[in-house]
C-alpha cells in the first residue's frame, strides 16, 4: 500500500518535531511493508501543512499521485493547526487516518510539549464540519514506532483495500435465483447505489461457452485442477467438465470485469454435466475472486469485503447444525467451495450425496473439502432491506472439536468470540439473515466495519 503523509504543524513549535516525524513515518511504513509518499521540497515550512496555501500545495501533491495513493495519514507531531487541513484533504478521495504523537511525562515544558491531543480534536472537528470522512487510531495519542500503531496501520490498510475495491465492483449473478431459496433474494438497485453492479448471466450462455472451450485450454485447466485438488479415481470426463466450467467463468470475468460471482449451482449442472461446481468455485475463492453458492449475491458482496480486508482467500458456509448441547458453539458446513488454503493437506474432490440420492450416482462430482485448519475467523453476512445493504460481522475461531466420521461434506465447529453461538443464531433469525455466512482467516472486524459503515455508508453491526 502507498500512503501519502500529511504532517500537520503549528508555527511556534520547533521544526525538529516535524523532521523527526518524517523520519519516523518513512521508517515505520517501510518496516510494515508499505510505502510513504511525503511532500518534500515544495517550499512549505518544514515540508508540513499549516496554512491554506500549504494545504493547496498538499492537495496538488495528492492529485499528482492520485493513481498511486491508497490512503492518507495525517501525522500530528505537534498541535497541527487545522487551517490548511480543509484545503489539503477535501478532495482526497481516499480514507484518512488521523494520528497524534503523545506527550511524555517529564517533557511537558514549553520546549518539549507537543499539544497534539488538542490539535487532533481540532483537526477532526474541522474535517467533520467539511463532511470529510476520517479514521481514528485505537489510542487517541500513539507513538508511530509502537506495536500499537502497527496494528492501527494493519487495520487502516485493510480499510483502504475494502474502500478502493468496493466503490466500483461488479458481481456476476450466474443463473436465476435458486428456485427453492427465497432466502437469497436481493435488491439490485440498493447495491447499484453503492457502486456495486450486478451483471446477470444465463446458464444457457455459460453452458454454450463450456461446450465451445478450446481443447488445449481444457487440457491446461485440467492440469491446474489436478494440482489444486486430489481427484482420486473419478472419471476423466468429470475433470474435463469442471475445466470447461472454469474456462467459461474466466470468460465471463474478463468480458464483464467481474469482481465476485454468485452461482446457481444446482440442479442444471448435475442434469447437464454430471458435476457440482464446488472445486472450481474454491479455486476462485483462493484467487481473491469470491464465488458464492446458490446464487447468493448478498454474501458474494460481503465475501469480497472480507477478501479485500484480509488480502486472502474467503469462504462461504451454511450455519447448519447445533453442536450437541453446547450453546457456545455451532457447526458451519457446506458441500463445499472452501479455498484449499484453509484445509489441512490437499483437499479432495468428492460426490455430492444429496445429488447422488436425488439424481443418481455420478451426477454431482466436484464437491471439495477435507479437514479444516483451526484458526481465528472474521465472520459476516449481508442482506438488502428497506433499500439499503445491511449486514453483521463478528469474530471467533474454528475449534479443534472433531465432527463425526460420517459427517457429509466439509464442516467445522465455530465458537464466537462472545462465547454465545446461541445468541448469534437468534440474532440471524430475528433480523432476517440468510443461512449462509462468509468468513476469512484473522481478525478484520474493525476494518470491515470502518470501511463499509464510515466510508461507504452501509449498515453493518458488530455482534
Amino acid at each position: 500500500m502507498k500512503f501519502a503523509i500529511m504532517f500537520g504543524n503549528r508555527g511556534f513549535f520547533p521544526g525538529e518535531l516535524i523532521a523527526s516525524a518524517i523520519k519516523d513515518f518513512k521508517s515505520v511504513l517501510k518496516k510494515n511493508g508499505h510505502e510513504a509518499l511525503v511532500m518534500e521540497g515544495t517550499g512549505t515550512r518544514y515540508d508540513a501543512v499549516e496554512t491554506p496555501a500549504e494545504g493547496r500545495a498538499f492537495a496538488k501533491f495528492l492529485r499528482t499521485h492520485a493513481d498511486e495513493v491508497d490512503g492518507v495519514i495525517v501525522a500530528l507531531a505537534n498541535f497541527g493547526d487545522e487551517n490548511g487541513a480543509l484545503y489539503a484533504l477535501r478532495d482526497a478521495g481516499v480514507p484518512i487516518l488521523v494520528q497524534a504523537y503523545p506527550d511524555e511525562i517529564g517533557k511537558m515544558d514549553f520546549s518539549h510539549r507537543r499539544d497534539a491531543v488538542c490539535g487532533k480534536i481540532a483537526m477532526c472537528n474541522v474535517l467533520r464540519q467539511a463532511g470529510i470522512k476520517f479514521t481514528l487510531t485505537k489510542s487517541f495519542a500513539v507513538d508511530p514506532k509502537s506495536a500499537e500503531f502497527a496494528e492501527d496501520l494493519r487495520l487502516f490498510a485493510a480499510t483502504c483495500r475494502v474502500v478502493k475495491g468496493m466503490r466500483k465492483m461488479n458481481v456476476a449473478a450466474v443463473g436465476a435465483r435458486t428456485t427453492a431459496f427465497k432466502t437469497v433474494r436481493f435488491d439490485e438497485i440498493a447495491y447499484q447505489r453503492k457502486g456495486v453492479g450486478i451483471e446477470t448471466v444465463d446458464l444457457s450462455s455459460l453452458f454454450a461457452a463450456m461446450e465451445k472451450a478450446d481443447p488445449k485450454s481444457v487440457a491446461a485447466k485440467v492440469s491446474e485442477l489436478m494440482r489444486y485438488a486430489d481427484f482420486g479415481k473419478w472419471p476423466a470426463e468429470k475433470a474435463e467438465a469442471l475445466a470447461r466450467l472454469a474456462i467459461a467463468l474466466e470468460k465471463v470475468r474478463n468480458d464483464l470485469s467481474i469482481d465476485a460471482f454468485a452461482i446457481r449451482c444446482w440442479d442444471e449442472f448435475q442434469h447437464r454435466w454430471g458435476i457440482a461446481p464446488c472445486v472450481v468455485m474454491a479455486m476462485l475463492n483462493s484467487s481473491g475472486i469470491p464465488a458464492a453458492c446458490e446464487m447468493d449475491v448478498n454474501n458474494a458482496v460481503v465475501m469480497k469485503a472480507l477478501a479485500l480486508a484480509a488480502d486472502g482467500p474467503v469462504g462461504l458456509f451454511d450455519v447448519n447444525n447445533n453442536f450437541g448441547k453446547s450453546k457456545e458453539k455451532a457447526i458451519f458446513f457446506h458441500c463445499s467451495a472452501l479455498p484449499a488454503e484453509m484445509l489441512k493437506g490437499k483437499g479432495k474432490v468428492g460426490e455430492h450425496l444429496m445429488f447422488k440420492k436425488a439424481f443418481g450416482p455420478g451426477t454431482g462430482v466436484g464437491i471439495f473439502g477435507g479437514e479444516v485448519t483451526p484458526m481465528p475467523l472474521t465472520v459476516a453476512s449481508m442482506k438488502t432491506e428497506d433499500g439499503l445493504p445491511q449486514g453483521f460481522v463478528t469474530t471467533g475461531k474454528v475449534t479443534t472439536d472433531k465432527l463425526e466420521k460420517d459427517f457429509f461434506g466439509t464442516g467445522f465447529v465455530f465458537r464466537p468470540e462472545s462465547g454465545d453461538a446461541n445468541a448469534m443464531l437468534n440474532y440471524m433469525a430475528r433480523n432476517g439473515y440468510r443461512h449462509h455466512v462468509a468468513f476469512v482467516q484473522g481478525d478484520w472486524q474493525d476494518a470491515v466495519v470502518e470501511a463499509l459503515v464510515n466510508y461507504l455508508e452501509y449498515s453493518i453491526e458488530k455482534i
